[in-house]
């Protein structure tokens, strides 16, 4: 007979993620593996696929979009260069995972979804874990957050052609930008963009990956 709560076992999974799926891949940032320790991914996917939140692949969350495998949310946490002063936007909110996992890391997240009900239910989420420091907006991300701006990082969390210059914009001198560039289904290629004191951009090619398609408002 066993005294585990559900709790247990999903801390139990979740530790075994992080060792698993993430320290042995190579994710070697100790404050994005004590974030992903942390934030319990259970809260994050719809009840009847919770069995399922810390298997190594995505998860359907409605409305098209996913929640992204756990070793991808932290390769781009680690990719994106993370401090703790950073204020960070992220386009492609979801259900706020990312977003709950990056508030473990810095001063403060943006997080921005097109979806009115994943944008609401993503702050309801983070509300009730306690995580004060998510301001949660709906809206067409690749506008990003002009009231907020600028970002030390901005993590883009769905494929598109390429980034909007009006991101670039509200990118700060030094800031990080992570996104998937490529076609909506086909070969996709992660991208850390860096912003130098004098506004240049430099760009570099982390690996082959697939995310669901960034669809901008009309």
């Amino acid at each position: 007979m066993s005294c585990e709560t559900d709790s247990d076992l999903f801390a139990r999974r979740r530790h075994s993620m992080v060792e698993r799926q993430l320290n042995a891949r190579g994710i070697a940032d100790p404050a994005v593996l004590k974030a992903m320790a942390m934030v319990p991914r259970e809260a994050f996917v719809p009840l009847g696929r919770r069995a399922e939140a810390y298997d190594d692949h995505p998860l359907p969350i409605g409305h098209g979009q996913t929640i992204s495998q756990p070793f991808m949310v932290a390769f781009m946490m680690e990719a994106a260069r993370l401090t703790q002063d950073d204020r960070v936007l992220e386009v492609g909110l979801g259900s706020g995972y990312g977003a709950a996992v990056a508030s473990r890391i810095v001063r403060q997240v943006y997080g921005i979804e097109r979806h009115k009900e994943l944008a609401d239910g993503a702050k309801v989420r983070i509300e009730n874990l306690g995580y004060r420091n998510v301001c949660v907006g709906t809206g067409n991300g690749t506008k990003g957050w002009a009231e907020e701006a600028p970002f030390d990082a901005i993590i883009i969390s769905a494929a598109a052609q390429d980034v909007s210059p009006t991101l670039f914009e509200q990118l700060a001198p030094g800031g990080r930008l992570v996104a998937p560039i490529g076609p909506a289904r086909g070969a996709q290629t992660l991208m850390r963009f860096i912003k130098d004191a004098d506004g240049h951009l430099s760009s570099e090619t982390l690996g082959a990956v697939a995310f669901v398609p960034l669809v901008p408002d009309d």
